[in-house]
């Protein structure tokens, strides 16, 4: 079969390989795709939230699968768009209908959703600029320190955590003066979850779905887990704090609540849905839901599957994914963020990306780069992930680091303490 990837970053790149993999793939194509995807299928200059341009590409190709990677094409109504097209609606599209992706576009109707159908969360209250004066009162009656989203969108960078009122007064003035431009005019105010973090993921056919290895990211830019937020820079999988026990209680206090809501909302999700759990104690809680594979966490769990991807996606769009067998690895999994100097911030483009010498035992997946010249340069914050497995966590990241070295580019920037806490 013919497969269109839409994306650009790490998260599609990561797809692009695995798919490439299976015996069932005639031609891989993606949209727009980065310097590295031209290794894995073509790259076709397209917008992927112009869903008209996507449209014509899937006729001209004889697409007959669409994967989305990202979440902005979801929210902004791609998966309606095919189903309401009588032409369209024969193309399989992994990824869910607009009302499935309000889980990710909107914090506030997710935080509504979990209270309806009893998933465990933080507490919390919305707020829009106009009731500031009802945010800070709520925030008094929490403890310190405050949990600060934006409602919408912010790239993996709307949430702020505020260690006294003052600042959660400053933070709150900048979100709803724009911070995020609209998706801060809405924000959501919760109270602070002590404990450990992980990612969980599952791929769902709407009414039967396949757990994938869970994993740990690292989204502040500084080491030590210190400075803003990014979209991650780093992850691992498995997790050493997710054992069986506790992903039972995932699986009957999380999973399975969400899955009997969508069914509830009559939403038809078809696709991946990531959870951002906390560990408290010896119980999960949900901090967030993201309507795809995240990124970079995909860069460990993918890796680790064993068993035909592209087999397990064209089971969700036709609702057998009861029948796929999923296989995984035992291998652990690192990845470790080449970032350009100044991200989150701003950030100089276009600086050439050379090799040293051959990379021996890693994969290296593109995010930021293109190819400008005949040369691959930077193109983004998130520049590449590199990726090893090993048997133990200490060997992959040790692999990953002396590899690295051979990659170069002016303001080349990574974390040097990826897994040291583990």
């Amino acid at each position: 079969m013919n497969v269109l990837i839409i994306g650009s970053g790490g998260r599609e790149h990561t797809l692009a390989w695995k798919i490439k993999q299976s015996p069932l793939l005639g031609k891989l194509y993606l949209a727009p795709g980065n310097g590295g995807t031209t290794e894995t299928g073509e790259n076709l200059d397209v917008n992927p939230t112009d869903f008209e341009a996507i449209r014509q590409v899937v006729l001209n190709k004889k697409i007959d699968m669409v994967v989305v990677g990202p979440e902005q094409p979801l929210v902004g109504g791609i998966g309606d768009y095919f189903r309401q097209d009588l032409v369209l609606n024969r193309i399989p599209l992994i990824g869910p209908e607009k009302a499935g992706a309000l889980l990710e576009g909107s914090k506030d109707y997710a935080n509504r959703f979990m209270d309806k159908y009893g998933i465990p969360t933080a507490r919390f209250r919305s707020f829009a600029a106009r009731e500031m004066e009802d945010a800070m009162e709520y925030l008094q009656r929490l403890e310190a320190p405050y949990v600060l989203k934006a409602d919408g969108l912010a790239g993996g960078k709307g949430v702020v955590i505020c260690q006294n009122l003052d600042e959660a007064r400053q933070t709150l003035q900048t979100f709803f003066e724009g911070r995020f431009g609209e998706s801060s005019k809405k924000v959501v105010v919760e109270e602070f979850l002590e404990g450990k973090e992980l990612s969980v993921f599952i791929l769902t056919d709407g009414r039967n779905y396949k757990m994938f290895p869970a994993a740990k990211d690292y989204k502040r830019i500084g080491e030590g887990d210190t400075g803003p937020n990014t979209g991650g820079m780093g992850a691992l999988s498995p997790v050493p704090y997710g054992g069986e026990d506790f992903m039972e209680k995932v699986r009957h206090q999380v999973i399975e609540p969400t899955m009997e809501g969508l069914r509830n909302e009559r939403i038809d999700y078809r696709g991946f849905l990531y959870f951002g759990l906390m560990k408290v104690g010896d119980h999960p809680y949900v901090i967030e839901y993201n309507v795809r594979m995240g990124d970079p966490e995909a860069q460990v769990v993918i890796p680790r599957i064993a068993s035909d991807l592209l087999e397990a996606l064209d089971a969700v769009a036709h609702q057998r994914l009861e029948d796929y067998e999923l296989k995984i690895s035992p291998s652990a999994a690192a990845t470790v963020i080449l970032a350009s100097e100044g991200y989150p911030g701003k950030y100089e483009k276009g600086q050439p990306i050379t090799l040293a010498g051959g990379l021996e035992d890693v994969y290296v997946f593109h995010a930021g780069t293109e190819q400008k010249d005949s040369q691959l340069v930077t193109s983004g914050g998130r520049v590449m992930a590199v990726t090893a497995l090993a048997e133990h966590y200490r060997n992959a990241l040790s692999t990953i680091y002396s590899n690295i070295e051979k990659i170069q580019f002016e303001g080349r920037y990574y974390r040097r303490d990826i897994g040291y806490d583990v």
